[in-house]
């Protein structure tokens, strides 16, 4: 009867104690008041703050928080909104915004919001009943999951290029040795593409905090996004063409500024070149070899008991010397730069960085020591602008002794233990912050101080790279992917990072060819030295206690293909150059995911064509892993060129093609210009006076810009450049070479037409002083071979049209 009784009771009270309990989830709830000014909308809902800014026509910011909303601040982005025609109304259910290229519609009960195209298509939209919401101070937008779609970019993640079904952290790790499916490793871009039904956006959510992404990773439901503090802050991106989204989302975060031309050519590293002596004979031997090579690259082992702004008197003891032995060899020296500095008293950086109080600190104002090389450190406070000053003029001790590149290291920060206190204390620019929210940003800032302070002290472009960084970080530096491995599955991983960190606005990229840790067969650094030679950031490197990793170090054959490949790279600087000016000016990445060209093509998504990539617009690349005897390749929409024989490959079709020791496949694409020079062992060495321009005959319209400056300094953001656009018209048959721009006078005195693909039926008028025939000149094929010159094929030879390279307008027929 008792057991009863309290049933009775439970059964009748039970919904009031659980009405009683709090729910661990708190949603934004309803819109409770509104504020229109212009383009920006400002909002309370039961339990949140916000605020809608139309940046630009097509990019719409959202900012949501629990408190009021706090003084304006971004790492990352530096643009500001656009003056933009909107028109924004409301009614009580909803607030409409209208650009002249997107619609989004904020509901009222309760907040959410979607995104249209004009004509009324979902974009993207959150998802119903979950909208945006905390739990404790991890906040989330859910968004609905739309039926097909995939998710690409997301910066230097592992795994797929489609990364639906998929959920990242952003949280830069000192990963040594990652698996090729480890997440998270060294930086932090979260900024992705969605694509569905025809349509393509971006979200970039600025928030520097721990954030994790989800793509239908253990739902059916929602995508979403969230951080782990601090306010929901993200930027909506739409486009027709996802191009545009990638020249959007630069244009909000910066653009990368032109490299100096030298950090294009082969860069021959190890961990650790020492001493001095051999240093130079490595550099003497590329040279004996005639294997083209325009760096060397310094690890920790050049320090004074790895103590930053040193070198070892024993090993280097005259750095000065050296480096000027070098200088005239052709080479320029990289070094490796961590943030450590070590506490000792009487050591000048420690002695002068704990004087004037730029260490990052515990809560009660004690440095913070963590232990990495030299043993004990502190670390300068790079979101200090009072530490970014000091180590701005730090850094002129390697410009003082002939250093012209910055490779920062370790900047995670990464500390023995991997265990760094969240309770450490940054400035923030002026806000205090904890390591949480400081964390992702650090490497970043770290890149932008080395920057600033070799541009400083040598008034050229430095060449500055970084192993952690945070959105915008092109702006600074280049990046490579780390502590890879020498395995065939990590070789075509870091093409996916490559490609992904292009999709995510970062085109100066590379990876360790013949991978870090372990040592490569000669069939893979092979195949990985040829696969160098169509990465951005072209970086030959290899741990301690390995193999030597020379080219020469892996036989004969292997010596004159990766001679052979180097050797095409170099003849390819034109158009690597003209390439990486394309990025400054749009964004566009130089190693380019077939997504961005191809974007609703199923096939390109399929993992066993994802690790094809465009370098640049004209050339296709298709890596294997070294073990295999066949591949299966895709070939996209359009016509492509064997780069090696000339013969044509339909596109939309796969093909079956026999691999090689000796060769990579690579295609070029139809109506393609490419402009190459005479061969170089270094930039520092000069071309001969003719630059050739090689034309692919094709059905398509395309356009090159050609591009040349001193290729040191930054006078070419003043007008002094040599640009010239040309035209390839496949329904008129004509291609224009346009009147240059700029002041800068081009290093080349001719240009030489060479044409492929043209049959006997063609022919040719320049618009000048020639016109004749075409079979008179041409043979219907002409070939590039890296195994040689363009005429060493047996069967092809090519003739050619000289022309002056003035400033004129002119027009070739055909």
């Amino acid at each position: 009867m008792r057991f009863k009784t309290l049933l009775f009771f439970f059964i009748l009270f039970a919904p009031l104690f659980l009405k009683a309990q709090t729910n661990p989830v708190l949603s934004a709830g309803n819109l409770t008041s509104v504020k229109i000014d212009g383009q920006k909308i400002d909002f309370k809902t039961d339990h949140a703050f916000g605020e809608i800014i139309v940046y630009s026509p097509t990019i719409i910011r959202v900012r949501l928080d629990k408190k009021e909303l706090q003084k304006d601040f971004s790492y990352a982005v530096i643009a500001k909104p656009l003056q933009t025609k909107t028109n924004i109304a409301q009614d009580n259910g909803s607030i409409t915004i209208l650009t002249d290229s997107v619609k989004a519609v904020i509901s009222k009960k309760p907040y959410s919001v979607a995104f249209y195209t004009l004509d009324g298509k979902i974009i993207n939209q959150d998802e119903k009943g979950l909208q945006s919401s905390w739990v404790d101070d991890e906040v989330t937008a859910y968004k609905h999951l739309q039926n097909g779609e995939r998710f690409i970019g997301l910066g230097e993640k592992t795994g797929n290029l489609d990364r639906r079904g998929e959920g990242y952290t952003n949280w830069n790790t000192d990963a040594f040795g990652y698996a090729t499916n480890r997440d998270p490793i060294y930086s932090t871009i979260p900024f992705y593409i969605g694509i569905h039904d025809n349509l393509n956006y971006g979200i970039f959510l600025d928030n520097t905090y721990q954030s994790d992404f989800n793509f239908g990773a253990s739902n059916n439901r929602f995508s979403s996004f969230a951080a782990q503090g601090g306010e929901l802050n993200y930027y909506f991106i739409y486009h027709t063409h996802l191009a545009d989204i990638i020249s959007s989302y630069t244009a909000l975060t910066g653009r990368m500024k032109m490299p100096p031309l030298w950090s294009l050519g082969y860069q021959q590293n190890r961990y650790s070149y020492y001493p001095d002596t051999e240093v130079l004979r490595i550099a003497r031997t590329l040279r004996e070899k005639k294997i083209p090579a325009d760096g060397i690259t310094l690890d920790i082992h050049y320090m004074d008991k790895y103590k930053l702004f040193t070198w070892d008197k024993e090993r280097f003891s005259d750095s000065e010397a050296m480096n000027d032995k070098l200088h005239d060899m052709g080479f320029k020296t990289t070094v490796i730069v961590d943030p450590g500095i070590k506490v000792e008293k009487g050591y000048d950086a420690y002695e002068d960085g704990f004087k004037k109080d730029i260490f990052i600190k515990y809560p009660d104002g004690s440095n913070y020591t963590g232990q990495v090389w030299p043993g004990w450190c502190n670390f300068p406070d790079f979101t200090n602008e009072k530490a970014r000053a000091w180590w701005r003029e730090k850094v002129k001790f390697f410009a003082n002794t002939g250093v012209s590149g910055i490779w920062n290291d370790m900047n995670e920060i990464a500390t023995w233990g991997q265990k760094m206190p969240s309770n450490i204390i940054f400035n923030y620019d002026g806000k205090l912050a904890s390591n949480k929210q400081t964390h992702n940003v650090y490497g970043m800032q770290m890149a932008r101080s080395s920057f600033e302070g070799m541009v400083a002290a040598t008034n050229k472009r430095p060449f500055v790279l970084t192993r952690a960084g945070y959105a915008g970080l092109q702006r600074y530096t280049a990046i490579w992917t780390g502590d890879n491995r020498s395995e065939d599955d990590h070789m075509l991983l870091g093409v996916r990072l490559l490609s992904s960190l292009g999709l995510s606005g970062v085109s100066f990229t590379g990876m360790d060819i013949g991978g870090f840790t372990g040592g490569p067969s000669v069939g893979l650094y092979a195949k990985w030295i040829q696969l160098g030679a169509f990465n951005p950031y072209f970086r030959n490197h290899t741990a301690v206690n390995t193999k030597s990793s020379e080219p020469w170090t892996y036989g004969e054959e292997v010596t004159e293909i990766s001679r052979n490949y180097i050797s095409l790279r170099y003849k390819l600087l034109p158009y690597l150059y003209s390439t990486f000016n394309k990025s400054v000016t749009t964004g566009l990445p130089v190693v380019r995911s077939l997504a961005i060209d191809n974007t609703f093509d199923p096939k390109i998504y399929d993992t066993q064509f994802q690790n094809e990539f465009l370098f640049g617009q004209a050339f296709l690349v298709a890596p294997f892993e070294s073990t295999k005897d066949f591949g299966n390749i895709y070939f996209p929409k359009g016509d492509w060129y064997n780069l090696y024989t000339g013969e044509l490959q339909k596109g939309n079709t796969e093909k079956i093609v026999r691999l090689s020791l000796q060769k990579m496949p690579v295609y070029v694409k139809e109506s393609s210009i490419v402009p190459m020079q005479s061969l170089v062992q270094s930039t520092a060495e000069q071309p001969t006076d003719t630059l050739t321009i090689n034309i692919f005959k094709g059905k398509i319209n395309n356009s090159f810009v050609y591009y040349e400056d001193d290729g040191e300094s930054y006078n070419y953001e003043k007008g002094d450049f040599y640009k010239r656009k040309i035209n390839y018209d496949a329904a008129n048959k004509t291609i224009v070479f346009d009147n240059v721009e700029g002041s800068f006078k081009s290093k080349f005195k001719y240009i030489k037409l060479m044409f492929h693909g043209f049959d006997a039926n063609d022919k040719i008028e320049t618009g000048k002083t020639l016109k004749a025939d075409f079979a008179s000149f041409l043979t219907p094929i002409s070939k590039f071979d890296p195994q040689g010159s363009a005429n060493a094929v047996e069967g092809y030879k090519t003739q050619s049209v000289v022309l002056d390279n003035d400033s004129k307008r002119f027009e070739i027929k055909y």
